[in-house]
């Protein structure tokens, strides 16, 4: 009788296993990050005429609000936009706005691993493939006590502060009178661009409302570390919310990171891409307002 007792127990403890490692959600984030700062820099720069600035406006709103996928389980996650068609023309805002594109890191699946506290993104930059691969960032993350309704699930408020790199597109927001000041006589010389009274600042206070309801150490994009899954994410700039869940869909998704491109850690990655940006930026800014040999189809890479 005791081995009947410790075989079912055994049998029991398997079958919930494997159970535990089917379970499979998906759920639908919207993105949307204020583009305010470039339309008011865009209106000050007279190289942009009216027709030019509407199709980069066009072309912002496309890479300002997006709509992404999570497919998560109890261990993994897969996060990647949704895949859609683009109209042909919609890329008028010429060389800028492929540029601020290609730099803010688009097209790129986002895999975390919180059982082995990893993370792969594959990234595109100035046409070459890399293959990010690094440690989750560990998150403090404050519990407030708050709590709201999103999508019919109970929600609950926290809150974390974020170190923000040069890197961060999204976190731009504009300069200070007196950095501005500090910095005349320098702009002064060189050729006026969309960046030059935007500057990144050095933290962001990252406010997340996640659901125990749905018991998974997982949310969009690069966070996690929560009891639940994280619902909606609020750092200032962007806002990127929930919108549909799908628990247990009849069709599984295979939740595994890309393998194609050169593997970098995140350092590297960031210093390759600031060093390309600022080469990037230097050949386009001489007198006259015309673009350098190392502009967009001159070559440099």
């Amino acid at each position: 009788m005791k081995k009947r007792v410790l075989l079912l127990v055994f049998v029991l403890t398997a079958y919930l296993s494997v159970k535990a490692q089917e379970f499979q959600g998906m759920a639908v984030y919207q993105s949307k990050t204020s583009s305010a700062e470039f339309k008011e820099r865009m209106k000050g720069n007279k190289d942009i005429t009216p027709e030019m600035q509407k199709r980069m406006e066009d072309r912002m709103k496309s890479m300002f609000e997006k709509t992404f996928i999570l497919n998560f389980d109890k261990s993994a996650s897969l996060y990647k936009e949704e895949e859609k068609l683009e109209t042909p023309g919609q890329d008028g805002g010429g060389g800028r706005a492929r540029m601020m594109s290609s730099m803010m890191g688009t097209g790129g699946a986002y895999y975390k691993n919180v059982k082995q506290k990893t993370y792969t993104i594959d990234k595109e930059f100035m046409g070459k493939q890399f293959l990010v691969k690094d440690s989750l960032p560990k998150l403090q993350w404050k519990m407030e006590g708050e709590t709201r309704l999103i999508g019919g699930y109970n929600c609950f408020k926290a809150t974390a502060v974020l170190s923000v790199t040069e890197l961060d597109f999204n976190a731009l927001r504009p300069k200070s009178d007196e950095e501005k000041k500090k910095e005349e006589q320098e702009a002064k010389e060189k050729k006026t661009n969309l960046f030059d009274n935007l500057m990144v600042p050095k933290e962001a206070v990252i406010t997340a409302w996640y659901t125990p309801e749905i018991p998974v150490n997982q949310g969009p994009d690069k966070y996690w570390g929560l009891p639940g899954l994280i619902l909606e994410i609020n750092d200032g700039k962007t806002v990127i919310l929930c919108s549909k869940i799908v628990l247990n869909p009849k069709e599984k998704t295979v939740i595994k990171p890309s393998t194609s491109g050169k593997v970098v850690s995140q350092k590297e990655y960031d210093e390759i891409v600031v060093k390309k940006t600022k080469e990037f930026m230097e050949s386009n800014q001489r007198p006259g307002g015309g673009r350098g040999p190392g502009g967009p189809g001159g070559g440099r890479g």
